[in-house]
């Protein structure tokens, strides 16, 4: 295989292990690989995407590019950059070889939320849904709290221990047992309104999304995976809960 082939496949795996990690739906990665392969010369190209693996190789040749999946986020600026870098490239802006130099930096250096922005807007997510859902503005200010206190958590166990699931149910721990002591000690009203306004920062709304959408899109494998993992983020949130209330539960 010639060395542009293998920078073209090298190159479009990078971009859809990229937008993969990040939140991206599997067709939209299939069709932004095969649009950089063919804008590279390439037109008898195939990728296969799924929850955990990028593949991408030609019709007419033995080879093919594997990059595999391990972390899934939701940045939808790395997203959006692949984007842009892959349209810079079909208008003739970029090489192939700055292209793949580019999505690189992308990878590495393209800025997430800072970690108090993302605290503070899981504060105010927290606090205003709680009051969509029938709350009082007395648990407004306890709602906000605890709804920074469950994110702080959750990024917290995630990078110390890196194990997924549990990050969700150490936040959801802390959660419940923050509500049920602001009720105890006479700052908020409803524990049910403290705990439903805080975990939903924590809901895997953007993966349930993905996966109905993939299923939709015919990617059932992805769809299906990505399913699974929102059903036991889910689960790990509703089984901490449950463990507090089950505690607490003669107090309440």
């Amino acid at each position: 295989m010639s060395l542009r082939k293998e920078m073209i496949l090298k190159t479009c795996a990078l971009a859809g292990k990229i937008m993969m990690e990040n939140g991206s739906e599997v067709y939209r990665v299939e069709d932004t690989m095969i649009r950089i392969a063919k804008n590279a010369g390439e037109m008898d190209c195939v990728s296969y995407v799924t929850a955990t693996g990028i593949f991408m190789g030609f019709r007419n040749g033995p080879y093919c590019q594997l990059e595999e999946v391990h972390e899934r986020a939701i940045n939808l600026e790395k997203v959006v950059a692949v984007n842009q870098l892959s349209r810079k490239f079909a208008q003739g802006e970029l090489t192939l070889e700055e292209l793949y130099h580019d999505l690189k930096q992308a990878q590495k250096y393209t800025p997430s939320f800072h970690f108090w922005t993302q605290v503070v807007a899981a504060g105010i997510v927290s606090c205003t849904l709680m009051y969509a859902f029938g709350g009082s503005w007395r648990d407004f200010p306890a709602t906000f709290i605890i709804g920074c206190l469950g994110l702080m958590t959750a990024i917290g166990i995630k990078k110390w221990l890196q194990m997924s699931f549990l990050d969700m149910f150490a936040a959801a721990v802390v959660i419940g047992v923050s509500a049920v002591f602001c009720v105890e000690l006479g700052i908020a009203e409803n524990v049910d309104n403290l705990i439903i306004g805080a975990v939903m920062p924590l809901v895997p709304g953007v993966a349930i999304t993905n996966s109905f959408r993939d299923i939709m899109a015919g990617d059932l494998i992805s769809g299906s995976a990505r399913g699974i993992e929102a059903v036991f983020t889910a689960a790990a949130i509703g089984i901490g809960i449950a463990f507090v209330l089950t505690i607490f539960g003669g107090v309440l």
